[in-house]
């Protein structure tokens, strides 16, 4: 996927003149988005969790999932995850098996998100779940598909970038939505900010109060015995903001010599990852990525790379936990 334009990024007090020229064409696909909406979806047995997002690209859906897996297993559920597995070339549905199956195949946070909970990669977001109620699921996370109308879920949870939030406020092509902001937190159970105290102050003073109830989290790098003060580092990194991934490592004291931005997604080939390993040697630096895009090295690399794993940590799971409450979970 390639990197989203800067002015998708501008506040919506200021979007510039190219947003403005591409208003008409954001108008064309909120309506296509309001008019799939309105297909009826499969509704399953079993409670589903929609965990999604307004904008194109990452908000923080992955490692929300992976919280949610850790809080509804301590309440006893057996969790199963659906995800259309983007990047991946197999329709499905089929469960993910780590042993088995590569990014190339799965895409990348399938395969993540398999060592928490079972996975379903499925192209068909119903066929998926019928998938996983099958197999016994008793609660379903649905990676994305807030705007997909294939599944009625029981729970909407709808992430946002605190610092990016929802950019200049317009649609695609014009701005970063897949949806007005107010259409799509009108159908919101849950909205959860994920960002440092600045961005979530950003965010409430830009975007003010919303009507669902709301979840702030921030994202935290897991202790996991590595000392990064002082340790000098050549990073690349294909998520959706690649610099708050290097702002991380300079936080935990690492010294970065040089950040390698790559598309969301991004192939990670030979030919880069040996120009980055030969500019690493040169500079006496370590390779160093994120936990989804070290799903996509090929097993030769996996040893020559460094991890910087984060997790997300939540101020107060209380609403989320009286929802869980409503559906019996």
């Amino acid at each position: 996927m390639m990197r989203a334009p800067g002015f998708w990024w501008r506040t919506p007090d200021r979007p510039g003149l190219v947003p403005r020229l591409l208003a008409p064409l954001g108008w064309l696909y909120a309506a296509g988005t309001a008019r799939r909406l309105r297909q009826p979806g499969y509704t399953p047995q079993v409670p589903v969790i929609c965990v999604g997002n307004l904008t194109a690209g990452g908000a923080g859906k992955t490692p929300t999932v992976i919280a949610l897996v850790e809080r509804l297993t301590a309440r006893g559920q057996k969790v199963h995850v659906v995800s259309r597995g983007y990047g991946g070339r197999l329709d499905g549905p089929l469960r993910v098996e780590e042993a088995r199956h590569s990014a190339e195949e799965v895409g990348d946070e399938p395969l993540l998100l398999a060592a928490f909970a079972p996975v379903w990669v499925a192209k068909d977001r119903a066929a998926g779940v019928r998938a996983a109620e099958a197999a016994g699921a008793g609660v379903i996370l649905m990676d994305d598909g807030f705007q997909n109308p294939a599944v009625t879920p029981a729970l909407g949870l709808v992430v946002v970038d605190a610092a990016r939030a929802f950019g200049n406020g317009r649609c695609i092509p014009a701005g970063p939505l897949r949806e007005p902001v107010a259409t799509g937190l009108s159908r919101a159970d849950l909205v959860l900010t994920i960002g440092e105290d600045a961005a979530q102050a950003q965010f409430d003073a830009i975007w003010g109060p919303i009507a669902a109830p709301r979840l702030r989290g921030q994202l935290q790098p897991l202790q996991m015995g590595m000392d990064w003060k002082g340790e000098r580092v050549l990073a690349f990194a294909g998520i959706a903001d690649p610099s708050r991934f290097f702002a991380t490592l300079r936080a935990e004291g690492a010294e970065v010599v040089r950040g390698e931005a790559l598309g969301d997604h991004e192939t990670l080939s030979e030919t880069l990852l040996k120009r980055l390993e030969l500019e690493a040697a040169a500079a006496g630096a370590q390779l160093v990525t994120t936990e989804k895009d070290a799903a996509r090295l090929a097993p030769q690399w996996r040893a020559k790379v460094l991890t910087l794993v984060v997790r997300l940590k939540v101020q107060d799971w209380s609403a989320l936990d009286t929802q869980l409450d409503r559906l019996g979970l």
